[in-house]
């Protein structure tokens, strides 16, 4: 991971934790090296930062064409491992870039609801970005964002200070990725990505255990000891 990505990723962490009073679980299931395709819910403008600052790899980032108009955001997007995807159109330009970052090992975070929720339920996933995995041949991790709807909704101008939590799910390898079909595979992932929420809006209404609690958080913390660490031996 680039000394420039750790630091990025550590304010971040700094924000979701003081924010957002962040949690983070499930973050031993993500593979730690191979092509690995995060499969999320698309709750805020927030969720491609959270989908990734609790990694201890670099995530690759799909950004709709019209973020990169401006300059300097297009650079800072760039710098962070975004590319862009025209909506509403098949891009195959996107899909072989995607193709390329999963075959290269990377780590790529995809949203195929399509767009942000506008009730904070999860919509009807499109398996184009499933079918990527297929023929990338890497793993899917669902993953669910809860909270963070809440936290900045559709209607609001700026973001509020509300709980978030990030879960991933059990992860999908290649063979059983390889063994569904494409309907098959979007309809289990949705499954999943259900179970993940259902078990997250459990835990906010408090029925996770304080040693459950405590765990995640020093996992979180243990991560931003671990980035800090880092920046001041790369600084020295």
């Amino acid at each position: 991971m680039r000394l420039y990505y750790r630091f990025m990723r550590y304010l971040c962490q700094m924000g979701y934790l003081l924010a957002f009073r962040g949690r983070v679980f499930g973050l031993g299931r993500v593979p730690d090296d191979g092509g690995v395709l995060l499969v999320s819910n698309h709750q805020s403008f927030l969720d491609p930062v959270l989908v990734t600052l609790a990694l201890h790899r670099e995530g690759n980032y799909m950004a709709r064409d019209t973020l990169f108009r401006n300059a300097l955001f297009r650079r800072l997007i760039e710098s962070l491992n975004a590319f862009p995807v025209r909506r509403g159109a098949a891009d195959v330009g996107a899909i072989k870039e995607i193709l390329r970052r999963l075959r290269d090992g990377r780590v790529v975070v995809t949203f195929p609801e399509g767009t942000r929720t506008a009730d904070g339920e999860i919509r009807p996933l499109l398996g184009g970005s499933l079918l990527v995995a297929k023929r990338a041949g890497c793993t899917i991790v669902p993953v669910v964002i809860d909270g963070a709807f809440e936290a900045w909704p559709r209607d609001c101008r700026f973001p509020r200070a509300r709980p978030i939590q990030v879960e991933y799910g059990e992860p999908i390898g290649p063979s059983q990725v390889a063994a569904y079909t494409v309907e098959d595979l979007t309809e289990e992932v949705q499954r999943r990505m259900g179970e993940l929420l259902d078990r997250c809006r459990a835990r906010r209404r408090g029925g996770q255990t304080r040693a459950g609690a405590s765990s995640a958080r020093r996992s979180m913390t243990a991560g931003m000891r671990t980035s800090a660490s880092s920046i001041s031996g790369g600084v020295v």
